[in-house]
């Protein structure tokens, strides 16, 4: 995926939804979540490989798989709480949007608690 073609699918977009906004509001934010997603799906596409690169390099590294699976769900509840964030401020939510961001940081700490135990632990064990 270019970015150029991302850059065409949002512009395009941006067009549809200020028409829509127009004409029929209540559909505006529809188009806005459809584009989202659209554009999401594109670069999750673009990611597999570098996944699929980073596992092979911590399986090298002798990392343990455990702690990269927790990397990549940290790194996803990141980007899908600022997509749900992005979303309901573009509704005019920003309420509810400081809550969806602090869901995401309450549910990041809560994953990285097995990799800060065995950090401890392993301090712990240097001392």
């Amino acid at each position: 995926m270019d970015i150029t073609k991302i850059i065409v699918i949002a512009i395009i977009s941006i067009v549809i939804i200020a028409l829509l906004k127009q004409y029929k509001p209540e559909f505006a934010i529809y188009a806005s979540i459809i584009t989202g997603i659209i554009i999401l799906y594109f670069v999750i596409r673009e990611f597999t490989p570098v996944v699929v690169l980073l596992k092979n390099l911590s399986e090298k590294m002798g990392v343990s798989s455990k702690f990269f699976i927790i990397l990549l769900k940290i790194t996803g509840v990141a980007y899908i709480s600022e997509f749900g964030s992005s979303v309901c401020k573009d509704s005019g939510e920003t309420a509810i949007a400081s809550k969806v961001e602090l869901a995401g940081k309450i549910l990041i700490i809560s994953l990285s608690i097995p990799i800060i135990t065995t950090l401890m632990e392993t301090l712990l064990g240097l001392v």
